[in-house]
């Protein structure tokens, strides 16, 4: 996966906005206005991608146990979030996986009325 999958694997999914809200350097992708995944582009150029994602915690010890490139989240809590570095041993449908597990995770605690609006734009 190059950063342009990764762009278009997120935004193609419901309701996904971008944003830069920290630096110049961060993509942050939200859905809901809460946020699914961060990147950071200077890492890309650099060629040591990586990605935070959200994961239920008991999921997140499981895989960072099992898995090299995944790690506490940099930056971010340790216990909601990953950092999962490309290029290791988790290949691109694992990272997909992981992606739509955040999207999903952060979709669902949304409150009620702020899916419903995505939802009715869906239509």
């Amino acid at each position: 996966m190059n950063i342009q999958q990764l762009y278009e694997f997120c935004l193609f999914k419901k309701a996904v906005t971008e944003h830069f809200p920290f630096d110049e350097d961060t993509l942050v992708f939200k859905v809901g206005g809460k946020m699914f995944c961060l990147t950071s582009l200077k890492e890309w150029e650099n060629g040591t991608p990586a990605l935070n994602l959200k994961c239920d915690p008991e999921r997140a010890e499981e895989l960072r146990a099992r898995y090299e490139a995944i790690n506490p989240g940099y930056h971010m809590s340790k216990i909601h979030w990953n950092t999962v570095d490309f290029h290791s041993d988790v290949n691109d449908k694992m990272m997909c996986e992981l992606i739509n597990h955040s999207y999903d995770l952060v979709y669902k605690s949304l409150t009620k009325k702020i899916r419903d609006e995505i939802e009715k734009e869906a239509d």
